[in-house]
């Protein structure tokens, strides 16, 4: 019984470090009734899910292209096309419900308006991110992406009213150096015939994607805390679901109004590894995005928003060793630097996280022995 009490406590305290201190609190959770070991395997699992989820989706768009794919729309599509597997996680793991939550649930209508607007930010998203991934090696790519952690704490700070401390500006500056190495470098190992001038557009698209992604996470937090004032695991799941089906869609849209639906026929017939592997390849990238997600909304639910963002951020240092591995990218010593730089950012952001929990569970202890003394 003191486990699970001790379990319920860390929860909270894990959750009050990256809110304001006058939000709505998240409900308890069923996670915080599982025991130690329990707990612990949940998070790994969610990092696993994470992880390989990303890495194989980014590696599996980089293939797509590498072997004749050339639809900026259907590379978007794919981003979010199997949100269904979403529904999965969502029917085996109910979200407990709190009867003590009295403020009334949000209206239809303002719920469809949120999820429609983050719905299409997230399809402009996906879209940058697939013209980034068209023009870029799949390491520099991932290199450049790594600069959402930098964003999210700059968003966080203005719109979630998060703490800009000396430690997150050093995670800030030393990210967009990591950034910066990658513009001036020349990327040799990057797609063949790809120019200069489209070398440049891939990086400009990726960093805005990162920007964009982390506006996104901001303002669902700003969602969870100011409309939905909860964050069990249905409702972040349900999220994540009505917002990739607004994605969906408006990607279905841009792909026939672009007219670019004409040409898959011919890419499927081009495509280097043959028919059957074109269509794999694409479903097995919507599937690892859904994978990438699961993971996402797994730690989120188990631990908190910012210690999801941030793993989403370490995954980024696995892609492009495995993109040295599996499409022979070369890594030089600009490269190197840059992954150091922003494993060092992501390791004083970290930190940062790691302080502000020490020092929220060391408030609320002193709280719960001065109660204890004076019920003595």
């Amino acid at each position: 019984m003191s486990l699970h009490k001790a379990e319920s406590e860390w929860w909270r305290d894990s959750q009050e470090s990256i809110l304001p201190k006058d939000e709505t609190v998240i409900e308890q959770t069923q996670f915080v009734k599982l025991g130690r070991c329990q707990w612990w395997f949940m998070v790994a699992l969610n990092i696993f899910f994470l992880i390989v989820g990303q890495a194989a989706a980014v590696l599996l768009g980089r293939f797509y292209y590498d072997q004749g794919g050339n639809s900026k729309w259907m590379a978007t599509l794919v981003q979010t096309a199997a949100f269904p597997v979403l529904l999965i996680p969502l029917y085996f793991i109910p979200s407990s419900k709190d009867p003590s939550t009295s403020s009334a649930p949000p209206s239809i209508k303002v719920l469809a308006l949120i999820y429609f607007a983050l719905g299409v930010l997230l399809a402009c998203d996906n879209m940058l991110y697939s013209v980034g991934l068209l023009y870029l090696s799949a390491s520099t790519y991932s290199l450049i992406c790594a600069t959402q952690l930098a964003f999210n704490a700059v968003f966080s700070y203005f719109i979630n009213s998060q703490k800009f401390t000396a430690l997150i500006l050093n995670s800030v500056i030393i990210v967009s150096f990591s950034a910066a190495l990658i513009a001036v470098s020349d990327d040799s190992s990057g797609p063949a015939g790809v120019s200069k001038w489209k070398h440049i557009l891939g990086f400009i698209c990726t960093l805005g994607a990162s920007a964009i992604y982390s506006l996104l996470l901001s303002l669902m937090q700003l969602t969870f805390q100011k409309v939905l004032k909860k964050e069990t695991f249905s409702v972040v799941l349900e999220m994540q679901i009505y917002t990739a089906l607004v994605a969906s869609c408006a990607a279905t849209v841009g792909l026939f109004a672009s007219g670019e639906w004409r040409t898959l026929h011919g890419e499927m017939e081009k495509f280097g590894e043959g028919r059957v592997s074109y269509v794999m390849t694409l479903v097995w990238t919507a599937v690892a995005w859904q994978v990438c997600s699961v993971g996402v909304v797994g730690l989120i639910f188990v631990v908190s928003s910012l210690f999801s963002n941030v793993i989403s951020t370490l995954s980024l240092a696995v892609t492009p060793i495995a993109a040295v591995i599996i499409f022979h990218d070369k890594m030089d010593g600009v490269k190197i630097i840059a992954m150091l730089l922003a494993i060092w950012g992501f390791a004083t952001y970290i930190y940062q996280n790691y302080l502000d929990d020490s020092k929220v569970r060391r408030r609320q202890t002193g709280v719960r022995e001065s109660h204890n003394d004076s019920s003595a």
